[in-house]
């Protein structure tokens, strides 16, 4: 064998063993390189759905209403002479808030008090007239015709006399309604009628202004039949009352209390709805009759349910649905039925059991099938591990 030969075979021989010793390296780290492919898994955060006692409730949009409303109108016609007060101030019960001409209704009431003199007179001498008709009938010296006839006049004269005293009662309580007062206590609105102009009396006219009391508000919604079956009816049926709490437009929440005052006798075939007028006890000063209000029912009957975090739920069209990671470290999507929102809670009625895997962290790292590394949020995270460089 020549020399050429032999480096050539040499040459071979080394190459061989170079190979074989990269394909040993290689099998020796296959184990580590299952790893590394392992560790590549999307890693996600899940908490474990919890079942809650919890009860349910709806939201509504009603209007804020008085308690006690009074449209102010005259009882007597005539000149309005003044207004006593300011637009929009608190008036209590009685106080005088409008004066009307008086002399009409003084003449009038002095009219009947003449007539009730000259009626008094006559009751005197009709009653002179039949006691003397009395004495004479006894000894016979008139007919018993005679003296019916003067009995009958005295009759006459008293029943006069009781009509001109109730025209004189009437004279004075006219006279009295020329200061027109206020009917409740509250704020009073502007005059709608002012000084000088001529106004009316009764149902039909012309109303002077409105009083409104400020103490306690109506909070005044509409429930419809499904919220009534499930909401109302099963606590009337335990006899206890559902909770109800309001807030305005601009409310976060429902910081105001309320408890429910009335429910309407019917069901709206219309509308589908029933009336419920629920009573706020604790006013704040920027709540004013008339204004909309957000109303919370909460039925008086707890109930179990799977409770999440709210910001898991996702939307995929017109369905809800949540993220779970099953027994196989894989992504399932589950359609659910929404129930009430407790703070950042979300009752779920029905598509997952206690005790699930909800994904709350990572989910848009793995689509629904993909495998993926599941890890509890809050738990402490694994560290790595440390690796020290070799020496040569």
């Amino acid at each position: 064998m020549n020399s050429f030969r032999k480096q050539h075979l040499a040459a071979l021989a080394a190459a061989i063993a170079v190979a074989g010793a990269g394909m040993g390296i290689f099998w020796d780290k296959g184990p580590q390189a299952h790893a590394a492919a392992a560790a590549v898994l999307p890693q996600v955060k899940y908490k474990t759905a919890l079942q809650s006692q919890v009860f349910d409730a709806q939201d509504y949009t009603g209007r804020l209403e008085a308690v006690d409303l009074v449209d102010v109108r005259p009882k007597v016609p005539g000149t309005l002479l003044k207004v006593h007060f300011k637009d929009g101030q608190r008036v209590q019960q009685n106080d005088l808030l409008f004066s009307i001409d008086t002399a009409p209704f003084t003449a009038r009431l002095q009219q009947v008090q003449a007539g009730l003199v000259g009626a008094q007179a006559r009751l005197r001498h009709a009653d002179m007239e039949q006691q003397r008709a009395r004495r004479l009938v006894e000894s016979q010296s008139i007919s018993q015709r005679e003296f019916e006839a003067l009995d009958n006049a005295a009759s006459e004269a008293l029943a006069a006399l009781k009509g001109a005293q109730a025209a004189v009662a009437q004279a004075q309580l006219d006279l009295s309604y020329t200061q027109v007062r206020a009917p409740i206590a509250g704020r009073i609105s502007r005059a709608e009628i002012t000084a000088g102009n001529v106004v009316g009396s009764g149902g039909d006219s012309a109303p002077l202004t409105r009083i409104v009391s400020e103490n306690k508000l109506y909070a005044s919604f509409n429930v419809d039949e499904q919220s009534y079956l499930r909401l109302i009816a099963p606590s009337l049926r335990s006899g206890a009352q559902p909770a109800v709490k309001v807030g305005l437009a601009v409310d976060a929440d429902f910081p105001h209390t309320a408890s429910l005052e009335a429910l309407d006798n019917r069901m709206d075939t219309r509308s589908g709805t029933v009336r419920v007028r629920a009573r706020v006890d604790r006013v704040s000063p920027e709540m004013l009759p008339g204004l909309q209000a957000r109303v919370r029912l909460q039925g008086a009957v707890p109930y179990q349910a799977v409770v999440v975090d709210d910001a898991v739920v996702g939307t995929d069209q017109d369905r809800k649905y949540v993220l779970v990671v099953n027994a196989q470290n894989k992504v399932e999507r589950h359609f659910v039925e929404l129930g009430v929102l407790q703070g950042s809670q979300r009752v779920l009625r029905s598509g997952i059991e206690p005790g699930a895997r909800v994904i709350v962290d990572g989910a848009y790292r793995a689509a629904p099938g993909a495998a993926v590394s599941a890890v509890e949020a809050g738990a402490p995270a694994a560290s790595a591990p440390m690796t020290s460089g070799a020496r040569s």
